[in-house]
C-alpha cells in the first residue's frame, strides 16, 4: 500500500522542521587536553562551560538558539589538536577553543585559512590581539604578555617607581607556554634597567633543584614563575630549601586553591599571582548556577569544583564567547557563519563576563579588549588583592605585538 500524499507531505514538513531545529543549534568546538599536561585545569573549565550552556538553554539559549558543546581530547599534542579541529569543522563547528598555547599555535594557521574563529582567552600567542593581522583569532582578556607587563608594573610600584638594577628572576618550563612572555619581559628590562635572568626548567618540571640553586646564587629581589600545577609545589619546597622568601614570588595566573592546599596554606603565605579572574562564589551567575543546577542535582560535574578559581575562569571565558555569539545572532540573524560571529565578538563593549573579569571592549583592530589583570596575595587563608586592575606598558606591549605580528605575516 502506497503512503497517502498528505502523509508524505507531513513527513516532509516534519523532516524539514527537524533539520531547521538541528541547524539552529549553535555549536562550540572544545578541543582540550583532558588526559595529560593540563588536566589540573581543563575539567573545571569544561564543567563551567557545560553548566553555563545548560543554564542559558533552560532560559531559551542565545536569542532563542540552543547551545551545543562538542568536547574532544587533544592531549596537549599539536597534531591531535589539528585532528580535533578538522573533525569538529566537518561537524559544522565554526568557533573553536584549545586552552593550550602549543595547540593554539599549531591550529591557528588552518583557522586563519578557513576563516573560522579561534578563541584563545588567557593562552596562546600574545600578538594575536592584533585584529588587523589575526582577523579570526580572539585572545579576549589579558594575554601572557599583558600579564607579564602588569607584573613588572607591580614590582616597580613596590620598588617606589625605580627598577634600575633590581634583580628579577624568571623561571619557566622550557616550551611554548613558558617561553611566551619572554619578548615583553626582555623589552621592559631594557626600558627600565632591571637585571633580568632567565631560568628555563626542562619538562616535565618536577626536578627543580638545580635551577633554584642557580636562582639562590643570583639572589633576586623578585622571582616571576610560569609554573603549572605540581610545579608550584616543587618550587615552594625549593624556595624554602634555598632560603628564598615566599613573598618575593609572583606566579602566572595558573595557580589555584588545590596548589595552595598541596603546598600548605601557612607555608604558602605571602605568595602572589597575576590574576585574570575574580574567585569565590559571590557572583550572581555563580549563585544562579548553584540554585538552578546544583541544588537540583543537575550540575555537570563535582560540586567542589565550584570553589576553584579555574571554574570561574571557564565561566569568564564562555560568558564572553556566548555573549559574542548572542550579539552575532541579534545583529545578523540565523543561520550563523564565521563572519557574523567575528562581528559579534568585535561588538563586545565594556563587558565584564558577569562580573568575573575587568571589563573588555573588543574591536576589529583589538581582539584582546584591554588586558587588565591584578596581583593577588595568599594571606594564609584567602587570596587578597594587592593592586587594582591595570593594563600597564600599553605602548611597549603594542610595539612588540606589531613587531611579532609583522613577522607572522612575513612567514606566511
Amino acid at each position: 500500500m502506497r503512503p497517502h500524499k498528505y502523509l508524505l507531505a507531513l513527513a516532509g514538513l516534519t523532516l524539514g522542521l527537524a533539520t531547521q531545529v538541528a541547524q539552529a543549534q549553535v555549536k562550540f568546538g572544545i578541543c582540550y587536553d583532558l588526559s595529560k599536561a593540563y588536566t589540573f585545569v581543563t575539567p573545571q573549565v569544561v564543567q563551567a562551560a557545560k553548566d553555563y550552556a545548560a543554564l542559558l538553554n533552560m532560559r531559551g539559549g542565545l536569542e532563542g538558539q540552543k547551545i551545543e558543546l562538542l568536547v574532544q581530547d587533544h592531549g596537549n599534542e599539536p597534531q591531535r589538536g589539528i585532528e580535533c579541529y578538522e573533525k569538529l569543522k566537518r561537524e559544522g563547528v565554526m568557533i573553536f577553543d584549545t586552552l593550550s598555547t602549543p595547540v593554539s599555535r599549531a591550529v591557528l594557521p588552518r583557522v586563519m585559512e578557513d576563516k573560522n574563529i579561534l578563541l584563545q582567552s588567557f593562552v596562546g600567542r600574545g600578538d594575536a590581539v592584533d585584529g588587523d593581522v589575526f582577523k579570526w583569532v580572539f585572545p579576549i582578556g589579558p594575554t601572557y604578555w599583558g600579564q607579564m607587563a602588569n607584573n613588572v608594573q607591580f614590582i616597580k610600584n613596590q620598588q617606589k617607581g625605580n627598577l634600575k638594577d633590581v634583580k628579577v628572576a624568571f623561571i619557566y618550563p622550557d616550551y611554548a607556554f613558558g617561553q611566551e612572555p619572554i619578548p615583553i619581559l626582555k623589552t621592559l628590562a631594557a626600558k627600565e634597567g632591571f637585571n633580568l635572568q632567565l631560568f628555563p626548567n626542562p619538562m616535565p618540571g618536577r626536578d627543580q633543584a638545580a635551577v633554584w640553586t642557580q636562582i639562590r646564587r643570583f639572589n633576586p629581589d623578585w622571582v616571576i614563575t610560569w609554573n603549572l600545577s605540581a610545579m608550584h609545589v616543587v618550587a615552594a619546597k625549593e624556595m624554602k630549601r634555598n632560603g628564598i622568601p615566599m613573598d618575593k614570588l609572583i606566579s602566572v595566573n595558573w595557580f589555584n586553591e588545590v596548589d595552595i592546599a598541596n603546598i600548605g596554606a601557612d607555608e604558602a603565605k605571602g605568595m602572589k599571582r597575576g590574576t585574570n579572574v575574580v574567585g569565590g562564589n559571590d557572583h550572581p551567575l555563580k549563585k544562579s548556577i548553584i540554585a538552578e543546577l546544583y541544588d537540583k542535582g543537575k550540575g555537570s560535574g563535582d560540586r567542589k569544583n565550584l570553589d576553584d578559581i579555574y571554574y570561574n575562569t571557564g565561566l569568564a571565558m564562555y560568558s564572553t564567547a556566548f555573549e559574542g555569539v548572542r550579539l552575532a545572532i541579534k545583529q545578523s540573524g540565523m543561520p550563523l557563519n564565521a563572519d557574523k560571529i567575528k562581528k559579534g565578538l568585535e561588538s563586545l563593549r565594556n563587558f565584564d563576563a558577569n562580573g568575573l573579569i575587568a571589563p573588555v571592549t573588543v574591536t576589529a583592530q583589538d581582539h584582546g579588549g584591554g588586558g587588565r589583570t591584578r596581583i593577588d596575595m595568599w594571606d594564609g587563608t584567602k587570596w587578597v588583592p594587592q593592586s587594582d586592575w591595570i593594563a600597564a606598558y600599553a605602548d611597549e606591549v603594542n610595539k612588540v605585538v606589531k613587531e611579532q605580528s609583522a613577522e607572522f605575516l612575513k612567514s606566511k
